[in-house]
């Protein structure tokens, strides 16, 4: 991409300017005077808001080629924005009520325009004001199921499911999930990241060979079985909503992968709220009663989740092989094993390795350290036992024993 160039406010004008006036895209009238300011507060990219004189607005959103949390020592491809647009293509197709639309990408620039979402909220910033969202579940469970079901071998044929899964091989991406995920946090990094007081249970998670065990069998999961087109970034930060509307956003680590690991990560990110509220909410009832909704939408939106996957099934298998009685079954049984493990992946690497959360780093000090052993311990036992979770309702159990 010789002609790339990182913009900067002046230059997203001057792009979007110009497709105006070539007529390749209308998402603003001819000669309207724009604005435009860059806010993307993420670990990967540049992102701008631009607006025209009646309020219209566009984000447009460029990937850098490395890494923004770290700097030009940790190089990425540009390919992402590819894989991203390409991801909430498809995602769009199948669930379009509740993903981000594009409105315009460009392969040389490493750049997409999406519609602006600015009138929602970001999910993790609610949810750190204890707000609620009662559709949030169904529309998450929709989301994932429907878009995990028709990118997968129950819907696809073997030809389609190959070409696709060629398509979105996301190498670097990737080896960024299985370091921070798999790797660092169960070893001493310079990535890691967590204060002196956490290190005798960063030690004893190091020592751990049981623990490690079930993380290598995660990561071997996560590494070579393309069961769909996942998300691939599914926690709270790449939600936005409000009482009525759920959209996701943010799919450049979308790649062919395990379906439970994008419901896995969702889940993880709630679980996390609840035990930072310890830190957020003062009063032992409000603070119960928020951690009880937290608790029920996480039942709901897993519920709802492996009702939908059956039902597909059932209904919109093609691969008449895959309908033999039992299958759909021995499916879903693996899909919540690995979803279980995942989420405590999720929590053991939010705690002590490089991408932590507001959640949990907004509180204080005193607080945050006693949330930080809970995630870590909570972490450690859903990974441990997520092979005796035969059914939800034992993973259910599970979480109760360990919250209570």
């Amino acid at each position: 991409m010789t002609n790339y160039v990182a913009f900067n406010a002046q230059r997203a004008i001057d792009y979007v300017s110009t497709l105006i006036e070539s007529k390749q895209c209308n998402f603003f009238a001819p000669g309207q005077a724009l604005s435009a300011y860059e806010f993307g507060d993420g670990n990967l990219n540049l992102v701008f808001r631009i607006t025209d004189e009646q309020n219209n607005s566009v984000i447009l959103k460029q990937a850098l080629p490395y890494a923004r949390c770290v700097g030009e020592s940790w190089p990425l491809t540009l390919d992402r924005a590819r894989i991203e647009a390409q991801v909430l293509l498809n995602h769009g197709a199948i669930c379009p009520t509740y993903t981000a639309r594009v409105l315009h990408y460009s392969e040389m620039q490493a750049l997409t325009i999406l519609e602006d979402l600015g009138n929602l909220q970001i999910l993790r910033t609610a949810q750190n004001n204890a707000e609620q969202f009662p559709k949030l579940a169904q529309h998450v469970a929709t989301y994932l199921s429907h878009t995990g079901f028709y990118n997968s071998d129950f819907y696809l044929t073997a030809q389609t499911k190959k070409a696709l899964v060629s398509q979105f091989t996301n190498p670097e991406l990737c080896q960024i999930t299985e370091d921070l995920f798999f790797s660092d946090p169960y070893i001493e990094h310079e990535r890691n990241n967590y204060p002196k007081q956490l290190q005798s249970e960063v030690d004893a998670i190091h020592k751990n060979s049981a623990l490690k065990l079930e993380i290598a069998k995660l990561k071997a999961n996560f590494l070579s079985n393309p069961q769909t087109l996942l998300h691939g970034d599914m926690h709270s930060g790449s939600i936005f909503v409000d009482c009525n509307n759920t959209k996701m956003i943010d799919p450049e680590f979308g790649f062919f992968g395990p379906a439970g690991f994008d419901i896995g990560s969702f889940i993880g990110n709630l679980l996390l709220n609840y035990c930072a509220q310890y830190g957020h909410i003062e009063d032992f009832v409000a603070r119960r009663n928020y951690q009880t909704h937290l608790l029920s939408t996480l039942v709901e939106c897993y519920t709802l989740f492996e009702q939908h996957w059956l039902t597909l099934i059932n209904e919109h298998t093609t691969d008449n092989s895959l309908k033999v009685t039992g299958y759909d079954e021995y499916f879903i049984k693996g899909v919540l094993q690995d979803a279980i493990g995942y989420c405590g992946a999720e929590l053991i690497r939010r705690t002590i390795g490089l991408a932590h959360v507001t959640d949990i780093d907004s509180i204080d000090d005193k607080a945050r350290l006693i949330v930080q052993k809970q995630t870590l311990a909570l972490g450690e036992q859903l990974i441990l036992n997520a092979h005796t979770c035969n059914n939800k309702e034992a993973f259910f159990s599970l979480l109760i024993s360990q919250l209570n």
